[in-house]
């Protein structure tokens, strides 16, 4: 089985449609990301319903924290940073994408966090 997590900071005030948006953009970026990087993962993701699940993280240190382990284990991930046009400031960190990849190789990482 293959999955998607997107990591979302606690610490950062967003609404649930600014929450959804970034999330959005983080699915994306990571597709696009693995259709031309490892093209087998993403289309096993594609054929098996393209399964997402969202955790929360407490803040941006958590999140570069997340950012050395998937990039030392040689996992997709993208961070998002908001264009400001809106309910935050231009330039910050809201989320992160990850994977799409094996379910055991993201759970070693992203396990024990909780979903949003």
């Amino acid at each position: 089985m293959v999955k998607m997590v997107i990591a979302v900071r606690k610490d950062v005030d967003m609404g649930k449609g600014k929450i959804a948006a970034q999330v959005a953009h983080a699915a994306v970026s990571c597709a696009i990301t693995s259709m031309k990087k490892n093209k087998m993962i993403f289309s096993l993701w594609m054929l098996e319903g393209q399964k997402k699940v969202i955790i929360k993280v407490d803040n941006l240190a958590e999140i570069y924290k997340l950012k050395d382990e998937l990039d030392n284990a040689g996992i997709i991930n993208q961070i998002i940073t908001d264009a400001g046009h809106t309910q935050i400031t231009p330039g910050t960190v809201t989320c992160m994408g990850i994977g799409p990849d094996r379910d055991d190789a993201l759970d070693k990482i992203t396990g024990k966090y909780k979903l949003l």
